[in-house]
């Protein structure tokens, strides 16, 4: 079972260091999803399934479509189809496909395995997380959101094309 978490984290590794070194913004989100997944996978290896489902429906669903929403945004125009045509073959792919199988692979044979033992930890339920997240950090959650709806909107002003920007 050790084994399984180093190849994970081996995977997310590798993926980090993928995303930070990508020109392509498309590339290197689709190396952020891999990341996560495979963080994903060492929760589950540790023994809490919840924080990994969280992970993934969080992070690798709910955020990365944010991020996929402003790629589409930012790349508007007659070239952005030329350029989606690069993106989508096959050797574009097969790096991703292969890190994704290793990671079904290994989420196989945990499950055949069976659940690890968890940690000497209290056990925290979604609902115990619901009401931390809405009660006494209800703050730093808004601000959260405020600062990706910021960024959202920053984002999408800088990468203007020029004939699209009002006259002054």
């Amino acid at each position: 079972m050790v084994w399984l978490f180093y190849l994970a984290a081996a995977v997310a590794l590798f993926c980090t260091v993928m995303v930070i070194t990508r020109l392509n913004a498309v590339h290197a989100l689709l190396y952020m999803v891999m990341a996560l997944l495979s963080l994903a996978l060492i929760f589950f290896l540790l023994g809490a399934p919840f924080i990994a489902a969280l992970e993934v429906i969080v992070y690798a669903g709910a955020i990365m479509v944010l991020f996929v929403f402003v790629i589409m945004m930012l790349n508007i125009g007659p070239q952005s189809v030329d350029q989606e045509r690069r993106w989508f073959n096959l050797s574009t792919w097969r790096g991703l496909v292969f890190i994704a199988g290793i990671l079904l692979i290994e989420l196989i044979i945990a499950l055949r395995l069976g659940f690890p033992e968890p940690l000497d930890v209290t056990e925290v339920t979604p609902h115990q997380v619901s009401l931390s997240l809405f009660g006494p950090y209800l703050l730093g959650v808004e601000l959260a959101s405020m600062l990706l709806l910021a960024g959202l909107v920053g984002a999408y002003h800088l990468g203007r094309r020029e004939q699209e920007r009002p006259k002054k």
